[in-house]
């Protein structure tokens, strides 16, 4: 199983303008959580949201309104509403894989 990021370069926003991250995932389960986190300097990384993909796709837990996912078949996307100053971090995407 592995997932990687599709933007491996920075990028860069207007504040109020969205963002959209990708990670392209390969497994052969269909029970998937895919997860986004984020990380400040010299901070522990930061939950923001997981959406199911496959057979799991109706679960879910987003938080915050201003973060949105879309899953597919092989990948996740991240977006982000009217960003901010803040917004400015490492992103992580992530694969969990559920017992068949």
């Amino acid at each position: 199983d592995s997932i990687e990021p599709k933007d491996k370069d920075n990028i860069i926003r207007r504040e109020g303008e969205s963002v959209t991250l990708s990670c392209t995932y390969d497994t052969s389960s269909n029970n998937i959580l895919l997860y986004w986190y984020r990380q400040y300097p010299n901070r522990e990384p930061q939950y923001l949201l997981y959406k199911g993909a496959r057979s799991w796709s109706s679960y879910q837990n987003i938080p915050d309104p201003r973060f949105q996912s879309i899953t597919s078949e092989s990948s996740t996307k991240l977006t982000i509403d009217s960003v901010t100053l803040s917004d400015s971090a490492l992103y992580y995407c992530a694969l969990r894989v559920g017992a068949q």
